[in-house]
């Protein structure tokens, strides 16, 4: 069922990064939406009209007219492939699994160790499992190494344009550089991250987000 992108409503908090690509993407479109405040300090998450709407009771949703959407990279690959068609979404298959990739790799293979390297690095120090510490940190250091390399000829996944692996990539890349990178210089990273943040949609869902 198709919906009616004048009365797009997302569920979420500003500071989640799962939300923050569905609002980045979203504006990057021009979609006018309604968000409203879910999760976290807000709550909400188990109330019966929300779990309607989401039966997992996480964020984000997304509602477009009779349309109801859950799952971050669902709603960024719908709102891509309705709106940004050529853009966003890349017409030719070839490109378009290309950066399509990166939607799962983040989810399965990225976004795991790096919240676990994140929650070890926010303890101090003396407190921290150091042996844990440098498991985490050795491997989120080898993921974002694959990412360093794929950006070739960057400053994008894909090249010169914006694409939906760009949306799902660029909330980890802008919060591990922002945690100063574990000390070691990524060029391509920060060729990337300097891209993302000429955007006006990056500057006020991302960068001013998380």
């Amino acid at each position: 069922m198709r919906g009616d992108s004048s009365g797009m409503r997302v569920w979420g908090r500003r500071n989640s990064s799962n939300v923050a690509k569905v609002l980045w993407t979203l504006d990057e479109l021009g979609l006018a939406h309604e968000r409203i405040d879910l999760g976290g300090p807000f709550g909400g998450n188990d109330d019966p009209a929300y779990r309607a709407l989401n039966p997992n009771g996480r964020i984000p949703t997304l509602q477009d007219g009779d349309l109801v959407l859950w799952e971050s990279n669902a709603i960024v690959r719908y709102l891509a492939a309705r709106h940004g068609a050529g853009g966003l979404w890349p017409a030719e298959p070839g490109p378009r699994a290309l950066s399509d990739r990166w939607m799962d790799w983040v989810s399965i293979n990225l976004v795991p160790p790096f919240l676990a390297y994140r929650r070890l690095l926010d303890q101090p120090e003396a407190a921290r499992d150091a042996a844990a510490f440098a498991r985490e940190e050795a491997t989120v250091l080898h993921l974002f190494a694959i990412v360093e390399a794929a950006l070739q000829p960057g400053p994008f996944i894909l090249g010169e344009r914006l694409t939906i692996g760009d949306i799902v990539l660029g909330p980890p890349v802008h919060r591990f550089l922002k945690g100063g990178g574990a000390g070691r210089d990524w060029p391509r990273l920060a060729a990337c991250h300097a891209a993302l943040r000429e955007r006006s949609a990056f500057r006020a869902h991302v960068a001013a987000a998380l």
